[in-house]
C-alpha cells in the first residue's frame, strides 16, 4: 500500500504542561510498538496555567515548529488534561452493564459533579473492584470543563491538528506503565511536573486512587532562585545537577529539603489511605517520572521516606527503538519526562 494511503492507527500523543510541551509517536510492530520519533518544547512563562490555555497563539506555535521539527506527517493527536477544570472521582455503585451504567452517569451526574452539568464532559470506567458474589463495584468518574477542552481542540485544530481523543494524565499515566511493565504488582505512580504532581495507585491492573496536587518543581526552582539570588536558568541547573554553587551547599540542601518536605507529605497521606483501605495488598514499589525526576537524589530521599523501593519510569522499556534514528543516551535521560505523552501515543485512533 503506498505511504499515503495507509490509515494512521496510532495516535499522537501530545502533553502540553505548563512547563513545555512533549510529543511522542509510535507505529505497531507486531505485537509491540515502535518509538517513531519523541521531542519535547520549552513554552513561555505563563502560556498554560493550572492546566489552562493562556495563550493558545504562543502555545500554537511552539507545537507547530516542535512537530516540523520531527518530521510527523501524522495530524489525529491524543491530548491529556489536568488542574481545576477536571474533576475525578470514585463512585460506588450497583453492578451493571456498561449500557446502564451510562444512562445512570448521564442521570445521576449532578450528585458527584461539583460544576454545572451542562458545562462540563462526563466519562467513566467501571473499575471492577467486584467480587462474583458482590452487587456493587467502583466507578471512576471524570467531568471536565468544556471551555477548557474547546479551547484546546480550537488551538489545535487551527494548526492543522485533530483531536481524536482526550484523556486524563492520572489515566494516560497508567496507560504508559501497563504498556511497558505490565498488570502485575500494586505500584504507586508519581508524575512531577512543573506546576502539579499527579499521583496516581495501581492495584491489580486498576487505578484505586488517582489525583492532582498543585506543587511543582518550578516551585522548588524559584525557592533556589530567592534563597541562592542567582537567575531562574542558573537555579533550574542547580536543581538537576545538586552542585555547590559556591560554599553554600548547605544552604541549597535546606531549600531541596524544604520543597520535597511537602511533596513527600502528599505522597505519604496517598499511601496511608491506600494502606488503609487495601492492608492485604502492601505496595511494592513507587515510580517516578516527569520533568522533576531529573533532580539529583530525589529517588533517594523518596525512597527513604516512603520505604518503598523508588525507580525512575522508561516508557519505552517495552517498544522497539532504532538506535541509528533516536541516541540512546538522549532516550534514557529524556524517557521519565515522555511518561504522559508516550501513554496518550499508545492510544488508537477511534475510527
Amino acid at each position: 500500500m503506498l505511504p499515503f494511503l495507509l490509515k494512521q492507527k496510532l495516535t499522537v500523543g501530545l502533553d502540553i504542561g505548563s512547563h513545555s510541551v512533549k510529543v511522542c509517536e509510535f507505529a505497531e510492530a507486531g505485537k509491540k510498538r515502535k518509538l517513531i520519533s519523541l521531542g519535547t518544547a520549552q513554552l513561555p512563562v505563563g502560556a498554560v496555567e493550572d492546566g489552562e490555555l493562556r495563550d493558545p497563539e504562543a502555545v500554537g506555535e511552539v507545537i507547530k515548529l516542535l512537530i516540523q521539527n520531527l518530521g510527523i506527517k501524522s495530524k489525529k493527536v491524543a491530548i491529556s488534561i489536568s488542574g481545576y477544570s477536571v474533576i475525578m472521582k470514585k463512585i460506588n455503585l450497583a453492578v451493571m452493564t456498561e449500557e446502564e451504567l451510562q444512562h445512570h452517569i448521564q442521570a445521576e451526574a449532578e450528585q458527584y459533579i461539583p460544576f454545572d452539568i451542562d458545562e462540563v464532559y462526563i466519562d467513566f470506567q467501571d473499575l471492577k473492584t467486584n467480587r462474583e458474589d458482590d452487587e456493587r463495584t467502583d466507578v471512576m468518574l471524570v467531568a471536565a470543563k468544556k471551555e477548557v477542552v474547546n479551547k484546546y481542540m480550537k488551538m489545535l485544530a487551527g494548526i492543522g491538528l485533530q483531536v481524536v481523543v482526550v484523556d486524563v494524565d492520572a489515566f494516560a499515566l497508567e496507560n504508559s506503565y501497563e504498556l511497558s511493565m505490565g498488570q502485575e504488582g500494586n505500584v504507586i505512580l508519581v508524575d512531577i511536573g512543573s506546576s502539579k504532581m499527579n499521583i496516581n495507585i495501581i492495584s491489580g491492573g486498576a487505578s484505586v486512587f488517582a489525583r492532582d496536587v498543585f506543587l511543582g518543581s518550578r516551585q522548588l526552582t524559584e525557592q533556589i532562585q530567592v534563597k541562592m539570588d542567582v537567575s531562574f536558568e542558573e537555579a533550574e541547573d542547580l536543581k538537576i545537577s545538586a552542585q555547590d554553587p559556591g560554599g553554600e551547599l548547605s544552604l541549597l540542601a535546606e531549600t531541596f529539603a524544604a520543597a520535597c518536605a511537602q511533596w513527600i507529605l502528599e505522597i505519604k497521606k496517598a499511601i496511608d489511605f491506600y494502606n488503609s483501605n487495601y492492608p492485604e495488598h502492601p505496595l511494592d514499589k513507587m515510580v517516578l517520572s516527569g520533568g522533576g525526576a531529573h533532580i539529583r537524589g530525589i529517588d533517594h530521599y523518596f525512597a527513604n521516606e516512603s520505604l518503598l523501593d523508588v525507580e525512575l519510569f522508561n516508557p519505552f522499556a517495552a517498544a522497539e527503538v532504532d538506535a541509528k534514528k533516536i541516541d540512546p543516551e538522549y532516550l534514557t535521560y529524556i524517557a521519565p519526562e515522555m511518561a504522559i505523552s508516550s501513554g496518550l501515543a499508545s492510544r488508537k485512533v477511534p475510527f
